[in-house]
Order: C-alpha cells, then structure tokens, then sequence
C-alpha cells in the first residue's frame, strides 16, 4: 500500500487511532504508522507499556501524534472521568502492536493490569493484533490456544507474523507484519466497520499480467503490476474470504497477506490450467489479471540473434480464460471481468459483459493520470447483467476493491 502522504486515501482525515505499543523490538514499527497517519489528517493516540518504553520513548509517539503519549504513569492520576474509560470510548480503532506473549495471554482471559490493557477490555472498537516474537515462543501450544482464544471474539482482527531473520538470529515465523500491511488492514476495518461479511466465501482471483515469449529472453507483455489484484486479495482475506490468488509476473514487489495462497505463473496457458483446477473449488471468480490476447506464433529456446528476428512477427490468439472459466461454471459461482480501457469505458465492457456471460464486470480507465496500470489509485464503473451499474470515483485500489465486493454481494 502506498504510504506517502499526497496519496494517502480521505478516509484518514479525521479518524481515532489508538496504538497501544507493547514490549517488543518490533516497537519500532508504530513509529512509522503514527508518521503516516498524523501525515494524512487522523487523529492518533499513543500508549505504551512500561516494557514498551524500554525500546521506544513516549516523547517519540508524543512528537509523532502531535498529542502527549500516555504510560501507566498517567493511569493513576485522578483527572475526572477514568482514563482508560474516556480512551476506549474514544477510539475508533485500536492498533496492539507489538503484541507480546504476555499481553496475549491477558486478552485471552480478559485481565487488565495497565493503561493498555484496561482501554482494550473498556473500548467496544474493532482491534487490530500484530503479534512478535520468537519462533519457539510463537509456536507454543499456549500461545497457539491463546491466540485462536482471542480471535473467537468478532472485535479482534489478526495480522499473524510473518517469516524471516528475527532480532535474536532465527530464522522463522514471529515477525511483526510491516507497517504497509497494518496500514491496509485498518483502511480495511474502516471499511467493513470490522464486519467478516465474506466468511466462508472462496474467492479465486487473478492479477497481473501475463508474458508470451518469442524467445528465452524476449516476450509481449504489459504494464500491469498486479496491485489492483493484490488489494482485491487483501480486502477478501480482511473480510474473512479465503483467497487464493493467481498471479503472472510482479514488477514491484508488493506486500501480500499472511494466509493467503498465492500460485505464480507466467504465461496465459500456465495461467489458465491453474485457473481451471481451482475453479470448482470457488465461489466467486475475479478475473483482474491484464491476460496477452495474442502470442508469438513460433517461440524459441534461446535467444534469437538480432539477425534471426523476423521482420514480421507472426501471431497466434491466446485462449480466452474468462470464456472458458464462464464455460464450465456452476450454478451458484459468480464470475467477474475486469475491463482496461481508454477513451469510452462503457460501450466496449458492455459489449464484453454480454460476449462472455459474465455476472459483473468492471471498467477502468488506463489513460487518465496517475490510474490505472502501476498507480496506488483507480476508479471505475462496474455494470452487472441485469442492467445495475454502479460508479466507483477515484481512491486507492484497496478502497476500489472494497466497494467491489459491495455490489458483488448484492448480485
């Protein structure tokens, strides 16, 4: 997700954050979220632990949120109402992150010894958990109970950790997830208000766009970067989907979702033959991926001398995957085709909603500044077959998908 302030979404103006910094190396992180919030216009509130203080300083959130950060020195000064009251009633989301083991283990069975711990259980807000820590503490069997403990309750949301070299040398799972990914997951919870209302929905959707070599090095392609595809992943998986997303080459990199089954492929026949055996597992079909519609006729296996390359390229068409996929679809599967266009959106994706059998389909314009292929931001004009069409203005692609998934589920 994109982080600088001039394309940071509108929804921020004006929201209560809550980051409730917990004891860990990781502490470090909301330091950057604080940033890119206060940046874009939220209203943020820092509290740490006394353990957090260890790693980062309360005169760095202060700075950050341009408001005094709190500590359990302030929890027991009588100022009125109760301090933990007067925060929990106020936010509209709370960040716990880094999420230690300890305060794990408080949430599960509901104890409240500090500031951070008191506004949790006094707040009624979507809350979103980065857990961190060692891969052995991590994969714990208490921690593990612990951890599905607190999900079971609607208002936590989890990011789990990712992979990688931790700060005591292992190699493994207990990273807390970058600041980009919890900044997806609150844009997110705004949203849907924290509302799982794609529980037990399969979404299968494909990104990016697809390379057909003329020889081992050179190929017809496109611009496409797959972040429209990836926001639909995020949004599904945030909502309570399980995704799984076939993906062609990513330009970028770009973050992807903890959970999320991710299946790489290359050209339009690889991405084809996967699409095809995940098909009937789904409910749902997203067809984003900017597919080659033609090929090289003759490809070959090692680089072709710049005096081998033919004058005139021969072409083959490439087979149309949503035709096929509409094809073999059952009767409770819905399927979705995404349109890049210029100049007129609407004429042609009509023309190709009704040409395939399609359910939905959305336009988007690729020739309007700072849209499109390789941009944080889209909009579009979504159409189904029963004659319903619904605008999507300018915002980020993650909020495009969102409103997506709106009119989806009203079909």
């Amino acid at each position: 997700m994109e982080t600088t302030p001039e394309r940071l979404p509108s929804v921020w103006q004006g929201r209560r954050f809550l980051l409730a910094v917990g004891g860990g190396i990781a502490a470090y992180k909301l330091c950057e979220i604080a940033s890119t919030l206060g940046k874009a216009g939220a209203d943020v509130q820092a509290v740490l632990t006394e353990s957090a203080q260890r790693f980062v300083t309360p005169l760095s959130f202060s700075t950050l949120c341009r408001r005094t950060a709190l500590t359990d020195a302030d929890f027991w000064v009588a100022q009125g109402r109760p301090l933990h009251i007067e925060l929990g009633e106020w936010a509209e989301l709370i960040v716990l992150a880094p999420l230690t083991a300890n305060t794990l283990a408080k949430l599960a069975y509901g104890l409240a010894d500090n500031l951070l711990t008191n506004t949790v259980l006094a707040s009624t807000c979507p809350v979103l958990l980065a857990p961190a820590m060692n891969t052995d503490m991590w994969q714990q069997v208490s921690v593990q109970r612990n951890w599905a403990l607190v999900l079971e309750d609607p208002r936590f949301h989890g990011i789990g950790p990712g992979a990688g070299l931790l700060a005591c040398d292992r190699l493994g799972p207990g990273r807390m997830a970058e600041p980009d990914l919890i900044l997806a997951h609150l844009q997110s919870l705004l949203h849907s208000g924290g509302q799982r209302d794609l529980v037990g929905k399969r979404i299968l959707i494909s990104a990016g766009g697809t390379r057909e070599f003329l020889d081992s090095v050179r190929f017809i392609g496109n611009p496409s970067t797959g972040r429209m595809g990836l926001a639909l992943a995020q949004a599904a998986q945030h909502r309570g989907a399980q995704v799984t997303l076939v993906h062609g080459p990513m330009t970028a990199p770009l973050p992807m979702n903890q959970g999320t089954r991710a299946i790489a492929v290359t050209t339009a026949d690889e991405m084809q033959t996967v699409l095809k055996a995940q098909l009937a597992q789904q409910d749902w079909v997203i067809m984003a991926a900017a597919v080659a519609d033609v090929r090289p006729a003759v490809c070959s296996d090692r680089k072709l001398p710049k005096a081998e390359l033919p004058q005139l390229l021969p072409l083959a068409p490439v087979p149309d995957l949503i035709a096929d996929l509409v094809q073999h679809k059952a009767p409770h599967q819905k399927i979705v085709g995404f349109a890049a266009q210029t100049g007129d959106i609407v004429t042609s994706a009509l023309a190709k909603l009704q040409r395939k059998g399609l359910d939905a389909i959305v336009a988007n314009p690729v020739d309007l500044p700072d849209r499109g292929f390789g941009s944080a931001l889209n909009q579009g004009m979504v159409f189904d077959r029963q004659g319903g069409q619904w605008a999507i203005d300018p915002c980020t692609k993650l909020e495009m998908a969102h409103r997506i998934y709106d009119i989806v589920a009203r079909l």
